[in-house]
Formats: structure tokens, C-alpha cells, sequence
């Protein structure tokens, strides 16, 4: 078989898998659906096959192996949250003195690969990076981005919320950040990091990526920078960025936005063919830019 480029793809089908990955339709739905675009000897199950991520080829760090890298899973106390909470801490190796602390948030599938390179990756930038697992109480991220989606969605998006300021605050304390602490988030992780600046007076800078924005009501408690990432492509989570920035210019608030041509939602993830490598190492440059500016 031929093998799939994505510019041979329709538009509609990343959308779809958008509306899958976001719990808008469910998979037999989305199966039912890909299949128009099952022509020419193009198989449902090959675009299924092609979608989905493959973290065994993507995957950038094994931080058991990579000298680069300090890294371990760490527990932590979350009271208003799931109670009890484990993330992944990754630092460079051979730290001399502090560094700044960025919390990485996942998407609504839990701690992944995907997000465990970023984390790592923070780490090389020369961060002390936190990344914990909403799906904790279940036992963690169980191997498939299916299975952490349907168990994520078991869980209160607030209490979550509480989870990563819990998180924050152990990052923030740890002997060796800085204390000074920004927040990175991606999808559901963006929505997370829009409401840490919400709730967090002290937060040192948050960088959202293409998610749901901060009530209009609750930006005046915004004191954070922000510098916030958009895929032209993601009309879903796009909708709501005008109202956003409108409250954000009312109340002076520092912020910036980029939008990324002719990507799609989840651009900077490099496991699916959503991901754009020029777009994603742009948009990490300016982050890590970003964060060293505010938290240094």
C-alpha cells in the first residue's frame, strides 16, 4: 500500500479526528464518518493506523539512559484535589544551584509520552520541569490515548485544576528551583494554565497552547504574563479567543499571541501526523524565550 502523506488528506478528516480526540463524537462515529474518505484503496483502518499516535517511533528520551537528564516520579499530597498525586520531575543532570520550575499539563489523556518529552525537554532548555498525571487515581496513564481520554473524562475538571496548583506549590518549594515557576499546557493543558494565572497571583508566566481560554469575568486576577499559541486550522478552540483578548486589552493585561499558519489543534505534538515541525519548534522557541525572560 501506498503510504499516506498528510497534504493528500482532506482538511475533514483532521477535523474529525479533532472531534474524536475531544470527545464530540465517539469512535464508532468517527469510523463511520472517516469511511467517506475511504477511496481508491485507502482503508478505513489505514487512516485509523495513520491518525493515531505512535509513541514507540516518536518517542525523543529515555531518561533511564539519557546522561542529560536527572529525572524520577514523584508523589505528592493534592487535598482538593485527588488526595494523593504522581508526576514526573526532570531536571538537567549536573545542576549547579537553582533553576526555574515550569509545570507541564497535559492534554484530556494524562501523562503520555508526548508530554513526558516535553518535560524532558524543558529540562534541557535548562528548567526544572514538573509534569504530573490527572489520571493518578486510576493508576495512572494506561498505555493508549482511548483509554486516558474515557478516564480522564471520569474526573472533575476543577479538581484537576487543583491537582496542578498542588503541583505547582511542590514545584515552587523544591530545593532546587528558583521559585519562581511559569506553566506550559497543551489542548485540555491550556485551559489549566489560562486558570493557574486565573488563581495564582504569584505564577510567574503561563504559556497556553491552543485550548480553552479564562472566563472573561475572571481575567482582572490575571497578574501572570501570558504568551498565547493558536493553530490557524483549530476553528473549535479559536471561537473563543476574540471575547478572551478583548477582557485581556480592557484590563492591561501582559499578554501575546501567535497564530500558526496552516496547522492544525495539536500541532506541537510530535507522535500524530497533526504535528508540524516548523510551526512546533517556533512556537517552543518563543516559549522557552518566554520563560527565561520572566522567571530567570
Amino acid at each position: 500500500m501506498t503510504p499516506i502523506k498528510k497534504e493528500n488528506l482532506k482538511q475533514e478528516i483532521f477535523d474529525l479526528y479533532d472531534q474524536y480526540c475531544h470527545n464530540v463524537i465517539d469512535r464508532r462515529s468517527f469510523m463511520s464518518k472517516l469511511s467517506v474518505f475511504a477511496v481508491g484503496g485507502l482503508t478505513v483502518s489505514a487512516l485509523m493506523s495513520y491518525l493515531m499516535p505512535n509513541y514507540a517511533e516518536a518517542k525523543r528520551f529515555d531518561f533511564s539512559k539519557d546522561k542529560r537528564l536527572n529525572a524520577e516520579y514523584l508523589e505528592y499530597d493534592s487535598p482538593k484535589g485527588a488526595g494523593k498525586m504522581r508526576g514526573l520531575l526532570s531536571k538537567p543532570a549536573g545542576l549547579n544551584g537553582k533553576a526555574p520550575g515550569i509545570i507541564v499539563v497535559h492534554e484530556n489523556r494524562g501523562l503520555n509520552p508526548y508530554i513526558e518529552d516535553t518535560a524532558h525537554q524543558a529540562a534541557l532548555d535548562g528548567f526544572v520541569a514538573f509534569a504530573p498525571d490527572a489520571l493518578t487515581p486510576f493508576g495512572g496513564y494506561p498505555g493508549t490515548d482511548d483509554e486516558g481520554r474515557e478516564m480522564q473524562a471520569k474526573r472533575n475538571r476543577d479538581e484537576i485544576l487543583e491537582d496542578f496548583i498542588a503541583g505547582y506549590e511542590l514545584l515552587k518549594n523544591h530545593p532546587d528551583c528558583n521559585g519562581k515557576v511559569g506553566v506550559v499546557g497543551f489542548c485540555f493543558g491550556a485551559w489549566v494554565s489560562n486558570m493557574m494565572a486565573v488563581r495564582l497571583p504569584d505564577l510567574g508566566a503561563s504559556a497556553p497552547f491552543y485550548g480553552g481560554q479564562a472566563p472573561a469575568e475572571d481575567v482582572p486576577n490575571i497578574k501572570a504574563p501570558l504568551q498565547l499559541h493558536f493553530a490557524e486550522l483549530d476553528t473549535r478552540v479559536n471561537a473563543g479567543w476574540p471575547e478572551y483578548e478583548e477582557a485581556l486589552k480592557k484590563h492591561n493585561k501582559d499578554y501575546e499571541a501567535f497564530f500558526y499558519p496552516e496547522v492544525n489543534h495539536g500541532f506541537h505534538n510530535h507522535s500524530t501526523p497533526r504535528y508540524d515541525e516548523e510551526a512546533a519548534k517556533l512556537a517552543w522557541e518563543r516559549t522557552i524565550t518566554f520563560f527565561k525572560k520572566h522567571l530567570a
